[in-house]
């Protein structure tokens, strides 16, 4: 009961599917019917289609930019200057971004290649019955850290004043 209900949601029917233009073929015929010099404006193509066929759906506009970027990034129609054409037939393929790989020499015949090295550093024995490795420890004599402060002994202070005398304000002079 389910699945027919689910196969009765998905899509239109067969009927309403053939109706629907395929719209990389449109485009092209579009462009070759305006046959401008440097190539048809989206408006163009579009007034092109809708003109020709009445049958196009209600997001036609939307759709047309689906394809026309589609292709664009496919290499099957090319955009300059907001206007698309098709590309010269001549013209060298489209180079991507970055540089280039260095080209390969061929492998003679009958060799195995092995797998590329894993990258990053490797995992861990993972044997159970290992013993664990004895930690060895640079030992100087000296406990790891910073050492505790010495507290101050009465010697090591600056002798006091007698008690009958005021000291004077300001930096004592040098002597």
């Amino acid at each position: 009961m389910a699945t027919e209900e689910t196969n009765n949601t998905q899509g239109p029917p067969p009927s309403q599917q053939s109706s629907i233009p395929d719209y990389p073929q449109l485009i092209l015929e579009a462009i070759e019917a305006l046959n401008e010099k440097d190539g048809s404006n989206k408006s163009a193509i579009s007034k092109h289609i809708e003109s020709t066929h009445s049958d196009l759906p209600g997001a036609h506009s939307t759709v047309l930019s689906h394809h026309l970027n589609k292709m664009k990034q496919s290499g099957q129609i090319v955009m300059l200057k907001n206007n698309y054409s098709k590309p010269d037939p001549n013209a060298p393929p489209k180079r991507g971004r970055g540089r280039p790989p260095k080209p390969k020499a061929p492998i003679p015949p009958g060799t195995v290649v092995s797998p590329p090295r894993p990258r990053g550093r490797p995992p861990k024995p993972k044997d159970p019955f290992a013993l664990p490795k004895p930690k060895i420890t640079a030992s100087t004599g000296r406990p790891r850290g910073r050492p505790p402060k010495k507290a101050k002994t009465a010697t090591a202070a600056a002798p006091s004043p007698p008690p009958g005398v005021k000291r004077g304000r300001g930096r004592p002079p040098k002597v």
